[in-house]
């Protein structure tokens, strides 16, 4: 039965009504026998269908509760999962499933995001397959298109991170375009208009020729490539010679307004003021001067091409030269060229220079290597286009977000990445904001028939602002509306504000509770697009930060050390990943690698050790689940077995401790790689080897009740990392009922750790590493031995003496008084002998031993004795490298001592 409750974390599970929840046909779906391999295809569907029928991802404003909140980075609807977003998705589950478990109101908001150049792109594409031109189209038909092209597939990728397991709240899914988040995308543009933030200028932009669209700055990436260097003869207009000039895009001259030296070039101080002759189309540009020529590059002597050229374009500012744009939006050349028009502009480049070397212009090609602009998202080569476009002044804007990395109001894991940050914002430019796309959010301004301007978030609103400046004959139909979208980034700056209604309702109940977010997880490549662009926008519309901690993933790198990409196809298929390893096994194995900022390379090996530890965690089920209880013991007796359940509780208590601080540094993987090895090396290989009963006898019931409670608080701990199999586990490990899922069960409360008890096991795991070591050298595994100890038993190995006997398969220990015969070997400066090994194995053999190690040390220990009685060393020598010698001098003194005392015990 279900408690009536408010909130699910009260809400306990009856076994009875699993059926009903599960889809099994009665109460012992949970108690069927266990499977000798685990299989995670059949565990995994059965409980994320359990989860969401539970609604337990649904969070809620609570009166008690600190909440946890994270906004998910809302991957492309045109996308599919590649690595890096499993690696991210995988990071930002773990701490929510672990904020939860700590009693956290945990809100994982999920979210889509409309990618305009990507998804026009992929709609474009579609419309050609079908024999339809978008320039036949309306943008009301174009629209219709792409939102069928959204609903078909536009969400393959929720489905995916529904696959993962993502433990997000998915009744607030949103997507960029829903009406909502679009109001607040306008909303806010009007906003930071009126304050004088957004303006429209003409200005030198990036320009994609493929999409057909501005881009930022920052979508712009630049690769070294291998082209040519071009020198071309400009003949000067007097007829008294020439000038060389040498560029990369040649094809550009046909857009030349002038030359330009440098004033203090000897070279040209003859030229300066004369004009040239652009080649082929013979247009006479002036030779000017300026400071800004590199005098090292080429000739010395620049071509200068305002509209394809950043540098280029404010030298004619300075210099009042004309712009001639040659290029149409296609990158096909455009009628103000005069020659090859129509051409596409590589294919007029060569076209160029070969009647350029007919007309004895080309004077040589030099090989040069240089950096090219290319699109991010269309990956072709970017051309620097003269356009009006609306741009976001970013300097004033970026001041509070500076401040608040830098003085640690927003911490950033890992803090390697706050000097990039720094660099950038110091040296931030405004950023271009509108796309010549039809699918986005459609720029909020409208223009009269005059030219003015009128920025508002509807028709009616900006009607009225009109008819404010000139009065009621203006009419609806006068008013045109900007045909651009904006850049995805701009909604996506807004994101956490818009998912809690901050922009349109400031102060309300959710964002006064949720927000500022808590974490945000995120790749590193697009800290500048969005992580400081969100900061910008939370302080200009809230005065606050968006998020306390960034967590930087790293990039995931294929073998060959490329970035997973779909561009590529270098990214495995997540469903092909899954139904491999499962998803514990890949979740597993990327994040044990995977430490905050540092890069991975993807191999299949990673999720097959993943894998493996699924298996063996149902491994140690079956085993635990085997056991049966003792049936004579006493009621007071306690076995020899306690010693490992109270060890064991102190390295979980130490664990827990690591984990705990691991969480708070958000040091995932070092916390997963410390319950990896607690839980197969200390649990299984130690633990379990070691209360395991023997065959002619069950476990006692103080042991199997420590046991099954160890196996479940380290459930509880895995959970965040691997959600599907340790739900199942725990399930199994109950057989009461009601029970808690594990899913809103408690994170585990650290108690004291008795750090001189584990010291002692150190002293214990050590000698039995010893003994297994020297079992395979002398070719000893199946053999009974004893333990015999000279000197008395010390009180570590008198506690630990059930580790030694069962982990090292030792028949029985003893303190020798006599010389015996055995292998003679020292552990924690306990001398031990391993008896019944071996009959050629005397106390001899121990004696040599002992000997030839004290010949060693006492030689070294002359060697450090004589440099410490060297006055010039104890002058000269730092002070840390003298007390580093008196310290080996101590150390091999005590060693020396305690061989000759041994030696003298054996009657040498």
């Amino acid at each position: 039965m279900y408690c009536v409750s408010a909130h699910y974390r009260r809400e306990l599970i009856d076994l009875d009504l699993l059926p009903c929840v599960l889809g099994g046909s009665n109460a012992e779906c949970l108690m069927v026998p266990l499977s000798p391999q685990y299989n995670p295809q059949e565990v995994e569907a059965k409980w994320r269908d359990f989860w969401k029928k539970q609604g337990y991802f649904h969070s809620r404003i609570h009166s008690t509760k600190k909440p946890y909140t994270v906004v998910m980075p809302p991957p492309n609807v045109t996308g599919v999962l590649h690595m890096g977003h499993v690696l991210n998705v995988t990071v930002q589950d773990v701490l929510m499933r672990q904020a939860r478990m700590a009693d956290r109101e945990a809100c994982w908001v999920p979210g889509t995001d409309h990618a305009a150049i990507a998804t026009e792109a992929k709609v474009m594409a579609m419309l050609r397959r079908k024999g339809i031109c978008k320039k036949n189209l309306s943008r009301e038909e174009f629209l219709q298109h792409a939102w069928a092209w959204k609903e078909r597939y536009g969400h393959a990728i929720i489905g995916q991170l529904k696959l993962l397991g993502a433990s997000c709240d998915w009744d607030r899914l949103t997507f960029t375009l829903d009406p909502a988040p679009a109001r607040v995308v306008t909303e806010a543009f009007v906003r930071l208009y009126e304050d004088g933030h957004i303006y429209r200028g003409n200005r030198m932009i990036h320009w994609d020729p493929q999409s057909q669209t501005a881009l930022a700055d920052d979508e712009v990436k630049y690769r070294s490539v291998s082209g040519k260097l071009y020198y071309i003869r400009y003949s000067l207009v007097d007829e008294t010679g020439g000038v060389i000039v040498a560029t990369t895009r040649p094809e550009t001259l046909l857009g030349d307004t002038a030359l330009c030296v440098h004033p203090q070039d000897d070279r040209y101080l003859d030229l300066q003021g004369k004009r040239a002759y652009v080649p082929l189309v013979k247009r006479p540009v002036p030779i000017i001067a300026d400071t800004c020529v590199d005098t090292a590059f080429g000739t010395g002597c620049l071509k200068v091409t305002p509209a394809h050229d950043e540098q280029d374009y404010a030298l004619s500012q300075r210099h009042g030269l004309p712009v001639i744009n040659i290029l149409e939006k296609d990158g096909t050349l455009d009628p103000t060229a005069q020659l090859y028009i129509g051409e596409d502009r590589f294919a007029a480049r060569e076209k160029l220079v070969r009647d350029l070397a007919r007309a004895g212009h080309l004077v040589k090609v030099d090989d040069y290597v240089h950096n090219v602009g290319f699109s991010e998202r269309t990956q072709v080569i970017v051309e620097p286009y003269l356009s009006t476009q609306w741009f976001v002044r970013m300097k004033k804007l970026a001041k509070p977000a500076l401040a608040s990395v830098l003085e640690g109001t927003i911490q950033f894991h890992p803090a390697k990445f706050r000097n990039p940050y720094r660099i950038w914002l110091e040296h931030v430019r405004d950023w271009c904001i509108s796309r010549q796309l039809w699918w986005g959010n459609r720029i909020p301004a409208y223009y009269l028939p005059d030219g003015q301007i009128i920025v508002a978030s509807s028709l009616q609103k900006a009607l009225k602002k009109a008819r404010k400046l000139l009065g009621d004959v203006v009419r609806a139909d006068m008013l045109r509306q900007d045909q651009d979208v904006l850049d995805t980034w701009f909604s996506a700056w807004l994101w956490p504000m818009t998912v809690f209604g901050g922009i349109e309702q400031p102060g309300n109940e959710e964002m006064a509770y949720y927000y500022p977010t808590h974490d945000l997880v995120t790749a590193p490549e697009i800290i500048f697009f969005w992580v400081a662009r969100m900061i910008m926008a939370s302080y200009y519309f809230q005065g606050k930060p968006p998020f306390r901690r960034v967590y930087f993933t790293g990039i995931v790198r294929d073998k060959l050390g490329r970035k997973m990409s779909k561009s590529l196809g270098n990214s495995p298929d997540l469903a092909e990943l899954v139904n491999a390893y499962g998803v514990d096994g890949v979740r597993m194995g990327m994040l044990c690698h995977a430490p905050a900022g540092n890069d991975i390379l993807f191999d299949n090996k990673l999720c097959e050790q993943g894998r493996a530890f699924a298996n063996k965690i149902w491994n140690a089920l079956r085993l635990v689940k085997q056991w049966e209880l003792r049936v004579n013991h006493t009621k007071h007796g306690l076995p020899e077995e306690m010693v490992a359940v109270r060890w064991f509780n102190m390295r979980l208590q130490q664990v827990l401790q690591e984990v705990n601080a691991c969480f708070e540094k958000l040091r995932l993987s070092t916390g997963l790689m410390s319950l990896y090895k607690l839980f197969w090396d200390d649990f299984c290989a130690s633990y379990l080897e070691v209360v395991k009963p023997n065959r002619d006898q069950g476990i006692h019931r103080a042991v199997q009740e420590a046991t099954i409670g160890y196996f479940k608080q380290l459930m509880k701990l895995l959970h965040p990392f691997m959600p599907f199999i340790t739900e199942e586990v725990w399930s199994r490990l109950h057989t009461k009922q009601p029970y808690e899922s594990l899913t809103i069960a408690s994170w585990p409360v650290v108690q004291d750790c008795d750090e001189a008890l584990l010291q002692q096991a150190k002293c214990a795991f050590e000698l039995v590493n010893k003994v297994r070591h020297l079992r395979v050298k002398h070719k000893m595994q199946h053999k009974r031995l004893s333990l015999g100890v000279r000197d008395g038993i010390p009180e570590w190995l008198q506690r630990y003496g059930v580790f030694i006997k069962k982990l090292a398969c030792i028949h029985r220990i003893d303190v020798l008084n006599t010389p015996t015969q055995g292998i003679a070997f020292e552990v924690a400066q306990c001398a031990f002998v391993l008896l019944g090994a071996s009959e050629s194995h005397t106390i001899s053999a121990e004696q040599d031993a002992l000997r030839k190690r004290l010949n060693y040390c006492q030689g070294f220990l002359e060697k450090i004795m004589c440099k410490l009685a060297n006055a010039q060393f104890l002058d000269n020598a730092p002070q840390d490298v003298v007390a580093r010698e008196r310290k080996k001098h101590q150390d091999i003194s005590q060693e020396v001592a305690w061989l000759e005392k041994r030696l003298a015990g054996l009657g040498d």
